[in-house]
């Protein structure tokens, strides 16, 4: 019984910021590899940013320098800052888990506005 949860998504103007959180629940979280996905209507699913169970991180290179992701093992939590959103950035994100079996969560949107 595997389940991830995101939230802190919405709408926001271009140049603002979101904060998104994953709380994760049914697995070992310390151990696996966490990660944010998203998805723009009639696109592909594309990462966004990983972190692995010792810290390392990977950003796509669209959102190198303005997004961080992190995790709160105590919390089973993982983080994803969105500063400087641009409007190409709006999609619906998907919190994602490897443990090494994969997970997704239901995903939530964000939209970013002129």
């Amino acid at each position: 019984q595997v389940q991830l949860v995101e939230s802190g998504g919405g709408s926001v103007r271009a140049g603002g910021s979101l904060k998104l959180s994953c709380a994760a629940s049914g697995y070992s979280f310390s151990r696996c590899e966490m990660g944010w996905y998203r998805q723009a209507p009639g696109k592909a699913r594309d990462i966004v940013a990983n972190i692995n169970d010792r810290g390392s991180t990977y950003y796509a290179d669209s959102v190198k320098g303005r997004f961080t992701i992190s995790r709160d093992n105590a919390k089973s939590t993982l983080y994803l800052q969105m500063n400087s959103l641009k409007i190409e950035d709006t999609a619906v994100y998907y919190c994602s888990a490897r443990c090494p079996w994969p997970y997704w969560g239901q995903g939530i949107q964000v939209t970013v506005s002129s």
